[in-house]
């Protein structure tokens, strides 16, 4: 695999689990790049079939799965991605035995290749992936692969860097104590390490210009519950406002903290 090195444009590419994750998670991420006139890609593995639907939202005759894919292309869209992908996994849903052909019952090498395959397509110069902080599995699955197919590029391609998106835990903290009481939440507060140690992080990127079109993105998803709803507003644009992000590739070798994507 060779980075796009010998392009004058620099090139984003961000890998997810399910639609929303895209905007959800890294939603400034792909504004901030954008803005800096790099092309952006978004890929994403499955198409969140195992995702409730808010009431009051029609599900097309594709069912969920089109519904959520739509979703995703639209607010793909408003974020200025210029390319999305679908992969042909199946979302595994929170809790439960995954379903056959599900991401999380997939062989773990077969998720790896076709992560492998869309990086020598694409040949990005930064991957950003979620850091799975949140302890949703199949985000922990989409890491995984993401950094076991960038360690098996080729020996002497040009280094990619890998950007692991992550949900600090002094904010995580204020959501838990926010959401306390909610039941739709209880799968995340039962967890008593979420969220990623802030000292860990190695990337914090100020985004707060790009917060009222991340919001207006995030109003597309419009099937699913965001994480956001409800908070006050100061916790709100916390979240919102910045990424903060680990370096995992080329590995952080301390230093003092980056504030942009491209090292």
């Amino acid at each position: 695999m060779t980075s796009a090195t010998d392009r004058t444009t620099r090139c984003l590419l961000v890998v997810v689990a399910h639609p929303d994750d895209e905007t959800f998670g890294t939603g400034s991420v792909l504004l901030q790049a954008a803005a800096e006139g790099a092309r952006t890609v978004v890929v994403c593995a499955t198409r969140g079939e195992a995702g409730e639907v808010l009431t009051g939202v029609e599900v097309p005759a594709g069912g969920v799965a089109a519904l959520r894919e739509a979703e995703l292309h639209a607010a793909a869209q408003a974020l200025g991605v210029q390319q999305v992908e679908v992969l042909d996994f199946v979302d595994s849903g929170m809790a439960g035995d995954p379903g056959e052909g599900s991401l999380c019952a997939a062989d773990p090498e077969r998720v790896v290749a076709a992560v492998r395959g869309v990086l020598d397509r694409i040949r990005p110069d930064v991957v950003v992936t979620l850091a799975a902080d949140d302890g949703h599995r199949d985000h922990v699955v989409v890491r995984d692969a993401v950094l076991a197919a960038v360690d098996a590029a080729e020996s002497g391609a040009s280094p990619v860097r890998v950007l692991l998106h992550c949900l600090p835990r002094s904010l995580m903290h204020a959501w838990v104590r926010h959401q306390a009481g909610n039941d739709k939440a209880a799968a995340y507060v039962e967890l008593p390490d979420i969220g990623t140690p802030d000292e860990a992080l190695t990337t914090v990127v100020d985004t707060s210009v790009h917060y009222p079109a991340r919001t207006a993105a995030i109003a597309l998803h419009a099937s699913q519950a965001s994480p956001f709803d409800g908070l006050p507003d100061e916790l709100h644009r916390a979240f919102l406002g910045a990424d903060h992000l680990v370096r995992e590739r080329p590995v952080w070798d301390g230093g003092n903290q980056e504030h942009t994507l491209w090292g």
